[in-house]
């Protein structure tokens, strides 16, 4: 029951802990070791994001908001009213409220791995917006699954919102997956809004995962931290760096953590050696021309029938159409 009484549906369909442990001696088994980013969302891991987004340098969400505001009775137009809204990775919300006060869904699914904040924010949602139905779902949205409930929703047609840049964590690969499975949701004639951050100069681009603060390598280590709580991990965190850069010929910034001196970790009854210099790849972050973007979404099923660009030309947010 959110506050104020309006009710939602929450369901639960987070993986159990044993699939965290079997993906992290996984990762760590390979030769560039590596952890997924879906793991960096824990209780503290979240707000440290939050913190992210706050900081001068990091300018796409600041960026991506100031365009919701601009151009969001654009964007609501072209979405459509009484639709069926089913947003990936809804985090805090921020923008999604911009939106969903000028679309006024018919129901709005938010989807988060994070289950405590999604808990909190589909309350919030729900007490301001109570002519929304809203049924939030705690799921690894990387993974296929069903979406409970959404058969029966009534709306014109359903729409995917995919806020944040977050398409850009994963490959060309897995994006044009992630995408073709976006379109097959909303089926034909059906939408998808999706921000993605924008090819820039270097140094923008380093600034932005590299903050004076610290707090992007805060953000990377609490990953350790988790690994050390929840499976049971010796994970020293005085003993790894943070290190972020952009790779020019993938079209990536690259997070990594990197092992400052030769040791050994203990986790799941088994010894993972590092040496000095050797990384943990924790994250990647695409970076796209909006021809680029618009090209692998044509690939995946959807028609690219617009793109809304700040005057900075540091982020876009595109409109796309499953074709018929």
């Amino acid at each position: 029951m959110a506050q104020g009484g309006a009710p939602f549906s929450f369901y639960d369909l987070k993986p159990d802990p044993g699939s965290f442990l079997d993906e992290v001696v996984a990762g760590l088994s390979q030769p560039q070791k590596a952890l997924s980013p879906k793991y960096f969302y824990d209780e503290r891991g979240c707000a440290l994001f939050e913190a992210i987004c706050a900081l001068p340098e990091y300018y796409p969400t600041r960026t991506e908001l100031q365009m919701m505001r601009g151009h969001g009775h654009a964007m609501a137009r072209r979405l459509g009213a009484d639709c069926v809204l089913v947003e990936y990775g809804s985090g805090s919300g921020r923008k999604t409220r911009e939106l969903i006060a000028r679309l006024k869904p018919a129901a709005y699914m938010p989807i988060d791995i994070a289950g405590a904040q999604l808990k909190v924010f589909a309350g919030e949602v729900a007490a301001r917006f109570p002519a929304v139905h809203i049924a939030a779902v705690c799921a690894d949205y990387s993974r296929p699954f069903e979406l409970p409930e959404i058969a029966r929703f009534d709306g014109n047609r359903r729409v995917v919102y995919f806020p944040g840049s977050t398409i850009g964590n994963f490959t060309i690969a897995e994006a044009r997956q992630f995408l073709r499975h976006a379109c097959r949701l909303v089926m034909p004639g059906g939408a998808m809004l999706v921000g993605v951050d924008l090819k820039k100069a270097q140094p923008i681009l380093h600034a932005a995962y590299n903050d004076a603060q610290g707090v992007t390598a805060a953000f990377n280590l609490n990953l350790l931290a988790r690994i050390n709580r929840e499976l049971g991990a010796n994970f020293d965190l005085a003993a790894f760096g943070h290190r972020a850069f952009y790779n020019d010929g993938a079209g990536r910034i690259e997070m990594h953590l990197v092992s400052l001196r030769d040791q050994h970790v203990m986790l799941g009854g088994r010894a993972f050696r590092f040496r000095v210099d050797e990384t943990i790849h924790t994250e990647n972050s695409y970076k796209y021309s909006v021809a680029e973007f618009q090209e692998l979404a044509r690939g995946a099923g959807f028609d690219a029938e617009h793109c809304w660009v700040d005057p900075q030309r540091l982020f876009a947010i595109h409109y796309l159409v499953a074709a018929r």
